[in-house]
């Protein structure tokens, strides 16, 4: 089946690129209602409050490959517009070049923006990160140290990293730039009222951390030297907080549109909660954690778009218990914190499998060199466990600016499957939308160095025992064989689970499963993934069809 879709899609790309310039505007009657029906969908799913009373927004695919490198070669904003028209549940996106940058020509936007415009549909906007011209811009850059964004250090000079502590104008500034300009002008002419405009950043910029907090002239002329962490972890937050949003009210100040100023989104890549929580004693080091809050990012961003990644400069991969499904079983207590400093943050994830195959640490290459076989239902595996254990509003895929649409079709297919499988089965609709994580509470999570004392009772542990369960204790590189993970709907004696299992390294014939509150069950469990039905009244497991196919 992915084969003939993966040809489909090939195809439809083809036809996009050809016909984009001719018609712009135009969906052929036969597919207007499917376009008009999926578009309004899509919309409302995007706008839906995070406590609206139906439950959960149900996901969309998404991704960071923008197609600016070549139109006909990467996930350009026609071939989207394809993918939409024939029913997959997407939120587009568009590149968004820096203002110090070249823009993009007007034609990589016009006619899948106009077909937006027609369609109503929300929209997203991929930047590099937003404040890089603090310090990439000279006339930002050259500012005399007093005036100078960026980090001043306790001998007058200016480094190439944004203070915490320095002027909030020039954020302010910066911000309009990437606004106030001819390009983004015509968008909002070619489609003035979208329900939401997300500004996605890359948010790598160099920025000073709270562990070098004395390396800034500002800092010590304003405290005392010899603080303690959590008061430079506090005091960098506090001055983040301020001055990112002085940046996104310059963005939205730049913006002509009323529509466009209202549903205006702006999300930080890996704007969460350390995954990492934990899992060596340094965690501590490399977050802006204290006491009663685990991350500010829900206070300096409208949403986050965390890493749910196998590195390939790490040790960690998909099957063991450094993985990106072991350290996301951190992040539901963050999310429901992160709701409860901001009720409206935007959460999404973005995934990857670690593939640079130009690289000697490619992850693909890794698997081969250790006997295993990686592709795509494996890769669909992986995905979906973390789509179930923290359902996001989208699934974001990264990969390379310059990869090609052929190589990541196979993959990006996988999370098309996976998001439209969520809208299509009404018994997956149902338990997206309410269903609650189940917790092993028989085991805690394995990360447990230096845990915080407020932290050590909060549920973490959400991997369900199986007779494949290697025994306790663990080290990061003990393989695990089956991740398997549940929700649960209603009360007793009439419970229903949805319990997911996915097998990384190689099916899994008869695996007996432990579902708390129900006991053992026994499940097939494939590379590309299972889901059960598991019904307490009826004393029933039914199987809901293997994924992938």
């Amino acid at each position: 089946m992915h084969k003939t879709l993966i040809a489909l899609l090939l195809g439809l790309a083809a036809a996009a690129a050809a016909h984009a310039a001719d018609a712009p505007t135009t969906v052929p009657d036969g597919e207007q209602d499917l376009a008009a029906r999926t578009a309004a969908a899509i919309a409302r799913e995007a706008t839906l409050g995070n406590a609206a009373e139906v439950g959960c927004p149900l996901p969309l695919a998404g991704h960071w490959n923008t197609g600016q490198y070549s139109r006909a070669a990467g996930m350009d904003p026609d071939f989207q517009m394809t993918l939409i028209q024939g029913g997959h549940h997407l939120l587009p996106w568009f590149q968004l070049n820096a203002p110090w940058w070249d823009p993009m020509p007007e034609r990589y936007y016009e006619s899948a923006m106009k077909l937006a415009a027609r369609l109503r549909l929300p929209l997203t906007f991929v930047g590099t990160q937003f404040e890089a011209g603090l310090t990439d811009e000279k006339k930002f850059f050259d500012l005399p140290p007093d005036a100078n964004p960026n980090v001043v250090g306790p001998d007058g000079q200016v480094g190439r990293r944004v203070s915490p502590f320095g002027p909030v104008e020039p954020w302010r500034q910066v911000g309009r730039e990437w606004t106030d300009r001819d390009l983004v002008r015509k968008l909002q002419q070619w489609y003035p009222n979208p329900p939401r405009v997300v500004f996605l950043s890359n948010n790598e910029h160099a920025k000073l951390t709270w562990k070098d907090a004395e390396q800034s002239k500002r800092y010590l002329d304003r405290f005392d030297q010899g603080r303690d962490d959590a008061f430079k972890r506090s005091a960098v937050a506090d001055g983040w907080v301020e001055r990112y949003h002085a940046l996104q009210a310059g963005m939205r100040d730049g913006l002509t549109s009323p529509a466009w100023r209202k549903g205006a989104t702006f999300v930080g890549y890996d704007a969460f909660g350390p995954a990492h929580l934990a899992r060596w004693g340094g965690w501590a080091e490399y977050s802006l954690w204290k006491p009663g809050r685990i991350d500010p990012s829900p206070l300096i961003w409208d949403g986050g778009s965390p890493s749910y990644y196998v590195n390939n400069w790490s040790p960690v991969t998909d099957h063991t218990v450094w993985s990106p499904q072991v350290e996301s079983m951190n992040w539901p207590f963050m999310l429901d914190q992160a709701f409860r400093l901001n009720p409206d943050f935007w959460w999404e994830i973005s995934v990857w499998d670690g593939y640079e195959p130009t690289q000697k640490n490619d992850q693909r290459k890794f698997y081969a060199d250790h006997g295993q076989t990686y592709g795509p239902p494996r890769y669909l595996g992986y995905v979906q466990f973390g789509m179930w254990l923290l359902r996001p509003r989208v699934v974001r895929e990264f990969r390379g600016w310059t990869d090609r649409r052929e190589d990541m079709l196979p993959y990006f297919t996988q999370i098309l499957a996976a998001v439209d499988r969520v809208w299509d089965d009404a018994t997956l609709t149902e338990f997206w939308r309410k269903g609650t994580l189940v917790p092993n509470r028989s085991a805690k999570h394995p990360y447990q160095d230096r845990l915080p004392e407020e932290l050590k009772d909060v549920d973490r542990w959400f991997l369900l025992d199986t007779s494949l369960t290697p025994p306790r204790p663990w080290k990061l590189v003990t393989p695990i064989p089956v991740f398997a993970m549940a929700l649960v709907l209603g009360e007793a004696p009439a419970r229903r689970w949805l319990l997911y299992a996915h097998a990384p390294t190689g099916d899994r014939e008869d695996a007996r499963i432990t579902l708390p509150g129900y006991g053992d069950l026994s499940a097939d469990v494939p590379v590309a993934g299972t889901f059960l039905l598991v019904d307490e009244k009826a004393k029933s497991v039914r199987p809901l069809g293997r994924s992938g196919e």
